[in-house]
């Protein structure tokens, strides 16, 4: 079950942290409130990289923040007590990240802007915070960084064979218990409805997944 309830995040970790990203060594990844499975992908597809990479989590709440540093992020910030800007600028010499995950949008992408590197990127990944976050091009061009969208399932239109490419290889990391998603619920039927609320409330921790009855 945990090897089948989050393909999805481990799929957009790994293209998108390994392939879009072009993920180098000693590269500082900031991951924004994908809350725990992306935490978990990205912490274990960034260690998988050239030295290393240093993962820094952003997460809503205490619960969240002790599982992220459970999965071994290096650095945890509370986006509710925590300016995460501030932090990734204290913890890269006011370098900035290298790579920025952002599947929220709205004014966490604006707030990217402000800590991503040199030569940085902020993957666009999704919409989650309910605004669509509109891009300043010539802020990308005064402190050169790229915006880099990425739209998973249309791979599957255009590269196919990557898609396949990706599941092969995390499906091996699978065997070898390298990744292991975080499924932190497993609901009866008639507990679903409960399950979506909190999924849609925020108060869920890692993947709620349904589990049939034997």
């Amino acid at each position: 079950l945990n090897a089948l309830g989050d393909p999805h995040d481990h799929a957009l970790g790994d293209d998108d942290l390994l392939g879009v990203a072009a993920l180098r060594a000693l590269a500082v990844v900031v991951i924004n409130r994908r809350i725990a499975q992306a935490i978990a992908a990205g912490v274990e597809l960034t260690l998988d990289a050239p030295a290393g990479a240093t993962v820094i989590g952003v997460v809503g709440g205490p619960e969240k923040a002790e599982v992220a540093r459970a999965l071994g992020a290096d650095v945890v910030v509370d986006r509710r007590t925590e300016d995460f800007v501030q932090v990734v600028k204290a913890e890269t010499g006011g370098r900035g990240a290298d790579v920025i995950y952002d599947p929220v949008g709205g004014d966490t992408y604006q707030r990217s802007t402000k800590c991503i590197a040199f030569e940085g990127r902020i993957l666009v990944v999704g919409f989650a915070g309910g605004t669509i976050q509109e891009a300043a091009l010539n802020h990308a061009l005064i402190k050169n960084y790229s915006i880099v969208g990425l739209h998973w399932g249309l791979y599957n239109a255009h590269d196919p064979a990557a898609v396949q490419q990706c599941h092969a290889e995390l499906t091996a990391l699978a065997d070898q218990g390298l990744v292991n998603p975080l499924v932190s619920e497993r609901l009866p039927f008639d507990a679903v409805p409960d399950g979506l609320q909190r999924l849609g409330d925020g108060t869920t921790v890692g993947r709620v997944v349904y589990q049939a009855a034997p």
